[in-house]
């Protein structure tokens, strides 16, 4: 069936109130210690035939829209009330419902005081992950996470988390949810839910409102920052031992990515609770706001999705940063801050249109943790040669900053340098490799430049193996052309071709192989084979005959510089033929898409930008497929350099982002070992009519994340129908790949850590 007209925005997430009822009376409950106290008219439990109908609806709803995920959350009260086999029923009816539609994710947020063996071994059957409740040390927790008779659960709550570590049933275990309470010592709370060892940690502000205000005791104008901070100094002096959604979520909207939470950042957010009586609400949380403020008055039994969807409240909720207050619009941290929790900017008279009523604290927040990370980045040793504390982490973000992607590069740097030292070890020293050490004593950036060139180092790991001509006197030539310091040195022709990198190209008469000499001045550079013709050229600028083209590079509007590489006969090493040298016309049709590829980057996807900028250095031009297809390619040794038939500016931008996704996990896999290398396991995956190994399922897993992430953005400020479906396409394949690559059992434990990130990132794009 065909979304109605006026059906809103597609749901993928729903709260199940699988029980109305708790065995706790924790005083800061927003269910049940809030103006809205419609708990009370509900049933107990949401019994088969409610849990039947709310299945069906999702399913419904997902095949209607196309959905290929769906997340659904049991909640209450408390939903372990429920018991062992009620819930298997549940859950055994919504997987067989909506499962066959659309994957299903399912999740349980609980105080985990009733949670056992026997319960975990349900939820294990079913893949249900859960979050448990818990405030810190103990006096913290029973502060307010107390029984009727005013006993802690703390020791229960323990127990509860004890049980989920175990091998077992660590794999239900999702993670720790924590209200904050200025009374509580930040620190010991911290230290506290880090000894319980949580996949997550999820900080949440104390509920409340313009009407009902946040207890701000003492002088502090913004003490839930400095609680906060307190609790980000030491993560972040710690090395981030944990995830922390709220930091992360901090960095990564810093980053111009997504937040992947509902209190901070800008993203849409599809959710729907469905009680224990059928009724769809909005998020429970807004049951802080005024009597009735979740109700919408439609239920399972006799409406469909679409039309909560369409209602303005739920549809509002994912307009972005469009939807908030004009205060929050004109704010310079809305990007990060998000208008802060939903909830929390009711005021009688103006309803949400408000900023959130911890705008002070949410403020100061975002400028001290951006400022912290900063200063934390400042003072680790720039020539300390350690690796970042959050390598795995930036770049399973999809992103990476320029102090990680820098450090990237200088590591590849390095591994090229240890290459070369080991072919002068294995063929002795030489006249060139002289020449270089002169050179770097006195211009070391142009050696650098040149050594980084990105077709380096598959010649040198050929040259190790027997292969290839010497190299090492163009190296020379060009590092001391780009110094600008006079230089004589014999170089190795190439079926007529001596290239420099990054400072041009001599053509000689076809067939032309073997030792040339090249000469430079200080101005003039001249290239002699035998007896024939000298080619006498300045290094910026082409011989009319064509015989010397300089390197052909493109700066872009923000001064990011790349090569259009079509001299160097090295970069014939991708899946497809590489273009012969380029005629002018093509040249600037490539500056030209590169241009407008590149300010599509920056205006859609600039998370991608810092890495792009930082380690990128050449395209290299491709024969273009007969019958139309795209071609692109990345060289396994070949960090900074991308190859691509030429195609228009909006799929030039699709093709930069998702190539240079396969360099930079490429450098992080010279580095840190991410799947076993004797594993001989193999995945089908969708994009491939062959099996794939693991490390081909690896990177198709993080390039085409990517992807989904720019059709996604595409899709949403367009309403491009044709990006929609691509984001949809490309990120099942990546969720269905990350399924198969864990069942492999072929991923390393940092593997493994770093498929959850990229699967965590790719979720939060629909929550």
């Amino acid at each position: 069936m065909p979304p109605a007209r006026d059906s809103g925005p597609p749901i993928g997430q729903y709260i199940l109130k699988m029980h109305g009822r708790c065995d706790l009376a924790c005083d800061h409950c927003y269910v049940y210690q809030s103006v809205d106290q419609s708990w009370r008219d509900k049933p107990r439990s949401m019994l088969p035939h409610v849990v039947q109908a709310s299945a069906q609806r999702v399913a419904e709803h997902a095949a209607a829209r196309g959905l290929s995920r769906v997340r659904v959350v049991l909640h209450g009260g408390e939903p372990l009330l429920l018991g062992a086999e009620p819930m298997r029923d549940a859950l055994a009816r919504l997987r067989s419902t909506i499962g066959p539609v659309a994957r299903l994710d399912l999740v349980m947020q609980t105080n985990g005081l009733r949670l056992d063996t026997a319960m975990c071994e349900v939820l294990k059957e079913f893949g249900v992950r859960v979050g448990v409740s818990l405030d810190g040390y103990r006096e913290a927790n029973d502060r307010h996470r107390r029984y009727a008779s005013g006993a802690g659960s703390f020791h229960q709550a323990q127990a509860a988390l004890a049980l989920l570590r175990t091998p077992d049933f660590r794999e239900l275990y999702a993670g720790i949810l924590c209200t904050i309470d200025l009374a509580n010592d930040p620190v010991r709370v911290y230290e506290a839910l880090l000894a319980e060892q949580p996949p997550r940690v999820d900080f949440l502000l104390p509920h409340a409102t313009w009407e009902h205000p946040p207890v701000r005791p003492g002088a502090d104008p913004t003490p839930y920052a400095t609680w906060l901070s307190a609790i980000h100094r030491r993560w972040l002096a710690d090395d981030r031992p944990i995830r922390i959604r709220m930091f992360e979520a901090l960095e990564s909207t810093g980053r111009g990515g997504p937040s992947g939470s509902e209190q901070l950042g800008a993203d849409a957010v599809d959710l729907v609770v469905i009680e224990t009586d059928g009724h769809y609400e909005q998020a429970d949380t807004i049951k802080t706001a005024f009597d009735g403020a979740p109700r919408t008055g439609l239920n399972v039994f006799r409406h469909r999705v679409d039309e909560v969807a369409a209602l303005g409240p739920v549809a509002g909720r994912q307009t972005g940063i469009d939807g908030l207050s004009p205060v929050c619009r004109s704010c310079p941290v809305v990007s990060q801050c998000g208008g802060g929790l939903y909830a929390h900017r009711y005021r009688p008279g103006s309803g949400f249109d408000n900023p959130s009523v911890y705008c002070a604290d949410l403020r100061v927040l975002v400028d001290r943790t951006n400022e912290e990370s900063h200063m934390h980045a400042d003072s680790k040793p720039d020539d300390s040669g350690a690796m970042p504390s959050t390598l795995i982490e930036q770049i399973a973000s999809g992103f990476g900053d320029e102090t990680t992607i820098g450090w990237l590069a200088e590591q590849e740097l390095a591994i090229t340098r240890a290459l070369l030292f080991a072919i002068v070890d294995q063929q002795g020293p030489s006249d060139a490799w002289d020449i270089l050490g002169t050179v770097e004593a006195k211009s070391p950036e142009a050696v650098r430049d040149v050594l980084g060139h990105p077709y380096v180092r598959p010649w040198a790991v050929d040259r190790l193996r027997g292969g290839g001509v010497c190299r090492l006197g163009a190296l020379a030539a060009a590092s001391a052309v780009r110094a600008g310091i006079a230089v004589e040195v014999g170089v190795e022709a190439v079926d007529g071709v001596v290239h420099l990198p990054h400072v041009g190209t001599a053509y000689l008469p076809p067939g032309t192989s073997g030792p040339v000499r090249v000469t430079f001045d200080g101005s003039e550079l001249v290239v002699t084979a035998g007896a024939g013709e000298p080619i006498v050229a300045d290094p910026a600028r082409p011989v009319p005959t064509h015989a010397w083209q300089p390197a052909r590079q493109v700066t872009l509007p923000d001064g990011w510089a790349v090569l259009i590489e079509d001299g160097d006969p090295l970069r014939a090493r991708h899946r497809w033929p590489v273009a012969d040298r380029l005629p002018d016309g093509e040249e600037q049709a490539w500056r030209s898409a590169l241009t407008e590829a590149w300010r599509l980057i920056r205006a859609e996807t600039p998370g991608y930008v810092p890495a792009l900028r930082g380690a990128l250095r050449t395209v290299v031009p491709l024969r273009a497929d007969e019958d139309g297809a795209q071609r692109a390619s990345t060289a396994r040794h070949a960090f900074g350099s991308v190859a691509a038939a030429l195609p228009g500016p909006a799929d030039l931008a699709v093709l930069l982002v998702h190539e240079f996704q396969h360099g930079k996990l490429g450098a992080l896999l010279d580095l840190c070992d991410l799947f076993d290398l004797d594993s001989d396991a193999s995945v089908q995956v969708a994009w491939r009519p062959d099996p794939r190994p693991v490390e081909g399922v690896l990177q198709g897993v993080y390039a085409h994340a990517a992807v989904a992430d720019v059709y996604r953005v595409r899709a949403g400020r367009d309403a491009d129908a044709t990006a929609g479906r691509q984001y949809t396409k490309y990120r099942q394949w990546t969720l269905d790949a990350i399924t198969g690559l864990r069942a492999t059992g072929g991923l390393t434990p940092l593997g493994t850590s770093f498929v959850d990130q990229v699967e965590a990132a790719v979720l939060s794009w629909e929550t």
